[in-house]
């Protein structure tokens, strides 16, 4: 077997590197587009106004209560039909990324904010500071050393799941094991490698996680 897993990297490297690079980028994308709007949304779950806290509850419940899969089926499926114009599958999926991690970067985020001292929201407010000028120079800046650190964990997440998008193709690395397995018909050593690469990626980037909050805490 070890001699297979070596005679389909030597052969197939490429195809695999291109599967990386494809994750890579479908997780950033999503994590920064998601990040975005879940800032949004959580701003808008903290807002006064009832009605719109309601509204956005729902979204992050509805979103966090369903599995990722059903969500990309739902958006490859409705958006073509939605949209006046074509969309790409990758489009869909892409996008059905973002909104599923918004919700959860939102749940991250408004943790963030109500994390920051009481007295810090009283102090700028008690110096005539209006609840926007608070948030953006005041509150968010002390928040961001309490988010930071999950996003980086929900980019973490997202290289994983992004593997769910190999059902529709997309290019990223569970679609070049199909690419390769059915080249090679060796589906076992074609899945280790795909393995160790996704494991060796996670551990970095979680190391990397957790020497970031080291010095943030140090810096305290």
């Amino acid at each position: 077997m070890i001699e297979n897993i070596i005679k389909i990297w030597n052969q197939y490297y490429f195809v695999f590197l291109s599967g990386l690079w494809g994750t890579i980028w479908l997780a950033f994308i999503t994590v920064f587009f998601g990040t975005i709007l879940g800032t949004v949304v959580a701003l808008m779950r903290l807002s006064k106004s009832k009605v719109v806290g309601a509204i956005t509850t729902a979204y992050v419940e509805v979103l966090r209560g369903t599995p990722i899969l059903l969500q990309l089926y739902f958006f490859w499926l409705l958006l073509p039909k939605a949209l006046p114009f074509d969309v790409s599958d990758t489009a869909c999926i892409i996008m059905a990324l973002i909104i599923n991690s918004s919700s959860y970067v939102a749940e991250v985020i408004r943790a963030g904010i109500q994390a920051v001292d009481r007295g810090q929201t009283e102090a700028a407010k008690s110096l005539g500071m209006s609840d926007a000028h608070m948030m953006r120079h005041i509150i968010l800046p002390q928040a961001v050393k309490n988010i930071l650190p999950a996003l980086g964990n929900e980019f973490v997440v997202m290289v994983k799941e992004t593997s769910l998008a190999s059902v529709f193709f997309v290019g990223e690395l569970m679609t070049a094991y199909k690419t390769v397995q059915s080249t090679t018909f060796l589906a076992i050593p074609s899945l280790t490698i795909v393995g160790v690469i996704y494991f060796i990626v996670t551990f970095i980037l979680s190391k990397g996680i957790k020497l970031m909050e080291r010095r943030m805490k140090a810096s305290d």
